[in-house]
């Protein structure tokens, strides 16, 4: 997609960049079906779902061109093992129970992927039963072990995605993934790490989602707070245990068939059925259209892990430090490595912005030709969103207490250059 298929102004950049971005219910639980790849523009999906932040359907001509629906799929529609034995039969990846509850997840193990492909076959073979549960392969990054491998292009609409540019950068981690799981496989009741929005694509088989607007999660907690692991579960019109679960709304359902792309929205609480033997492609993403809500929820966990360890505060010199030890291991972020993470955002872009995209660059799929790409009105964009994220983070109290002299170049240095690159790139 060049700058002109883009097609914005700076005007409606202008108009989104101060916009506050907030679920809305979805009238009749309806969701938008996108079904002509030639119509539909990154303008449109950026105005219509990403800012309003509301889900909607990709057609199966958004992924007929992706090796894996070529390759992974027999004639009838079923994966292909034999394929995918060949490919990554050595490869070891995790597989988690569904038939089990351990606090409130599956339990997961790793096992070799030729294991998994003949349980699954005999799972198939004895009518989709086996006394080792119902085994689900989840969370494979796939393409960070395999990049060799001709799986799948990711469409233009999702690819302004902060985590991975991110997280490529330093070479820790990714959230991009492949799932594989038999007719009845599921994943409970959540919503997305870091509250970001996702894609899922299935390679082959039928999903049934179960979508909750953002707030309607408050409806649906237990008398202590806590979330069910099972929406569907009879004990939720238990008004003894869910006090204000008639309050809530019914969910906003999809069934995603073969082929098709599901945009799950920021902060959308979902529950997954895979209703056939079913393959998909699931990326998690942030980007200025949500960093917001990034930034709210890493305050939220914050504020938490304070309630918790509380009366430990007087006792312990390092409490802000150990408050900020413990959110890191429950979400994977802590206060310091997020500054970082919106620092390389921003330096992308003002390398952008300031030198422009040398040949080599936009030839290879680095950040740097997804910026260019998408136009330098979306960099200032991006550098927009990053500056009122980074103020108020500047600000916060917790962050002040900790020791921020690693931290190169300092918050104040760093915000005077965003600021003075979105002048100059709006002269």
């Amino acid at each position: 997609m060049d700058r002109a298929t883009f097609a914005c102004s700076t005007a409606f950049f202008r108009d989104y960049s101060s916009s506050s971005q907030g679920a809305f219910c979805l009238p009749g639980g309806h969701v938008d079906f996108i079904e002509k790849v030639e119509s539909f523009t990154y303008s449109d999906f950026f105005r219509d779902y990403l800012i309003p932040n509301h889900p909607c359907i990709f057609s199966a001509k958004f992924t007929e061109d992706w090796g894996s629906r070529r390759n992974w799929v027999t004639w009838d529609g079923k994966p292909n093992f034999d394929h995918l034995l060949q490919k990554f039969g050595e490869a070891v990846v995790p597989v988690a129970n569904c038939d089990v509850k351990e606090y409130n997840s599956n339990p997961k193990e790793q096992l070799p992927f030729k294991e998994y492909i003949n349980y699954w076959k005999e799972y198939i073979k004895n009518g989709y039963r086996s006394p080792r549960g119902c085994l689900y392969l989840k969370d494979w990054h796939l393409s960070r072990a395999f990049p060799e491998q001709d799986v799948y292009t990711t469409p233009v609409y999702f690819s302004s995605d902060w985590l991975n540019e991110y997280w490529d950068a330093v070479a820790v981690d990714d959230y991009r993934f492949v799932y594989m799981g038999p007719k009845g496989s599921w994943t409970p009741f959540h919503a997305d790490v870091f509250r970001s929005y996702s894609w899922s694509a299935n390679i082959c088989g039928r999903k049934r989602w179960l979508l909750y607007p953002v707030g309607q999660e408050e409806y649906l907690k237990d008398r202590h707070g806590n979330l069910p692991f099972d929406v569907t579960a009879p004990s939720l019109k238990d008004r003894s245990v869910y006090p204000r679960y008639n309050q809530s709304q019914p969910p906003v359902e999809i069934v995603q068939e073969a082929g098709e792309i599901v945009f799950i929205p920021s902060g959308w609480h979902h529950q997954v059925y895979n209703l056939e033997d079913t393959i998909s492609v699931n990326h998690n993403w942030v980007n200025g259209c949500n960093v917001a809500i990034m930034w709210c929820f890493l305050q939220d966990e914050l504020a938490a892990v304070q309630r918790e360890i509380n009366e430990w505060k007087d006792p312990m010199d390092d409490w802000h430090l150990q408050c900020q030890l413990i959110m890191k291991s429950c979400t994977g972020i802590d206060y310091k490595e997020f500054y970082n993470f919106l620092k390389l955002i921003a330096e992308n872009r003002i390398s952008v912005l300031e030198n422009g995209l040398d040949d080599e660059a936009s030839a290879k799929n680095t950040p740097k030709a997804a910026i260019s790409t998408l136009g330098m009105l979306h960099a200032v964009f991006d550098l927009k969103r990053t500056v009122k994220v980074l103020t108020s983070l500047s600000a916060n109290e917790d962050f002040k207490k900790l020791d921020l002299t690693s931290l190169s170049p300092p918050p104040e240095a760093l915000l005077h250059h965003l600021k003075a690159a979105i002048d100059t790139a709006l002269l």
